[in-house]
């Protein structure tokens, strides 16, 4: 059996634990493993999203985390692109695409290759999208107060 080389994609936007769980688990099934760090302009195309945090910090971060053994910056949305490119054997996702359209899809295509895609489990308590619910509220929250407190001062000028 050749070297094992494993690919886990994602945003890696607002690094938490289930970023860090993904990684790990994705260690512990291969001898190599690449991130691959989707790239603002695939968030803001793919996902509508703008990230918080600018790629090639994103991939800094993801790069000095002692499970991963390289960085690819994903750049176009096809990951058999990304798997031309790496040569992975191994394609590491979380459960929640376990069955789903997008899951199915890229099992189809990844079994043509001969890459076997395996599922963790997805980190349910923390995800990027509630960390941002939950810095949008805050920031409501805070511009709000701001309104609040500074209208009185507006007002006296």
């Amino acid at each position: 059996m050749g070297t094992r080389i494993g690919y886990a994609v994602g945003a890696f936007d607002l690094f938490h634990v289930g970023h860090l769980n993904l990684l790990r688990h994705a260690k512990q099934h291969c001898d190599v493993l690449v991130a691959g760090v989707v790239s603002d302009e695939m968030l803001r195309q793919v996902k509508g999203i703008e990230p918080v945090i600018p790629t090639a910090e994103r991939a800094e971060i993801v790069r000095h985390i002692s499970f991963v053994d390289d960085v690819y910056v994903e750049t176009t949305p096809s990951k058999m692109d990304s798997w031309r490119d790496v040569q992975f054997t191994h394609f590491f996702k979380g459960d929640d695409w376990r069955g789903t359209d997008k899951g199915l899809r890229l099992e189809r295509e990844f079994a043509e290759v001969g890459v076997e895609v395996v599922y963790f489990p997805y980190t349910a308590h923390t995800s990027s999208s509630s960390l941002r619910r939950a810095l949008d509220a805050i920031t409501a929250g805070a511009n709000i107060g701001a309104t609040a407190v500074g209208a009185p001062a507006l007002a006296s000028r």
